[in-house]
């Protein structure tokens, strides 16, 4: 399955059989994310849950 990451629009090949693949087959509503992008906003996210809470 081809997917596109909704930030920076790269194109990835997911395994048909893997969950993440059915989940966005079933529901097109969920948005797919490619890792470099995941692992930046979750740095981000935690740096700016870290300067809340103190």
């Amino acid at each position: 399955m081809r997917v596109k990451c909704v930030l920076c629009d790269k194109i990835e090949q997911l395994d048909d059989q893997l969950p993440l693949a059915k989940k966005l087959r079933n529901r097109p509503i969920h948005t797919y994310m490619c890792e470099t992008c995941h692992e930046r906003i979750k740095v981000q996210t935690e740096g700016r849950q870290s300067q809340t809470a103190e």
